[in-house]
């Protein structure tokens, strides 16, 4: 890794907030620039501090984590949002990303979880928890609006994907990471990365989160 990912972190309760603090400090190309008690301190700090990624918590007083993820994505060249949060129940999961999370995470999340999901947030990708990403899939599925943000003008399924693309769209519907893609079909991580940048740019969408849109209005969905 050459480029150190600068991370705020937002909590307001002050043993979780230091302690999410210790450990990110602990991890190999992180560097914690600031805490802060809510998300108005958040979108405060992110001003003056300039982090990469505010690892965001939901529920917090004066302003929640919805609230600061939407004043901080209308910010050019922002911090990108990765939500870590005790709540994992529908409504949240999509305001959250209606209003431009590009990560959602569980507070049962590994440190190991974590620092992926910054990395790859910090990089310009998504990273959503596999059970998020299925209650994603699940709600499109029985029909919900779910306006997830990231897909370039209007939906259209015939974008001349390969055989391959589909499989490896479908495998991110199911909630599967790269590397468990290229286990599941025999092939490198690295060729794995260079069909999900091809599905990017035929589909126009913008992350993973996104593309399990598309896999469901295309009728790619997982095989069950």
């Amino acid at each position: 890794m050459t480029h150190v990912v600068r991370v705020l972190v937002a909590d307001d309760q002050k043993v979780v907030r230091d302690g999410l603090a210790l450990m990110l400090g602990l991890l190999e190309g992180i560097e914690v620039v600031g805490t802060a008690i809510d998300g108005a301190d958040a979108v405060r700090q992110a001003a003056s501090a300039h982090p990469d990624v505010v690892l965001m918590d939901l529920v917090m007083p004066t302003m929640d984590g919805v609230e600061a993820t939407r004043r901080l994505a209308r910010i050019p060249d922002g911090p990108r949002v990765v939500v870590l949060t005790t709540y994992a129940d529908d409504d949240w999961v999509f305001r959250a990303l209606r209003a431009g999370a590009r990560g959602y995470l569980t507070k049962d999340a590994s440190a190991e979880d974590i620092h992926r999901a910054v990395i790859t947030v910090a990089a310009g990708q998504a990273q959503l928890d596999p059970a998020v990403q299925r209650r994603l899939l699940e709600a499109l599925a029985a029909g919900a609006s779910v306006a997830v943000t990231g897909v370039r003008g209007g939906f259209s399924p015939d974008v001349g994907l390969t055989h391959r693309e589909v499989d490896v769209l479908r495998h991110i519907a199911d909630g599967a990471s790269n590397t468990e893609i290229a286990d599941r079909l025999c092939v490198s991580e690295a060729t794995v990365k260079t069909h999900v940048s091809h599905l990017l740019a035929k589909t126009g969408c913008r992350d993973r989160a996104a593309l399990v849109a598309y896999a469901f209005r295309s009728g790619q969905t997982p095989h069950v």
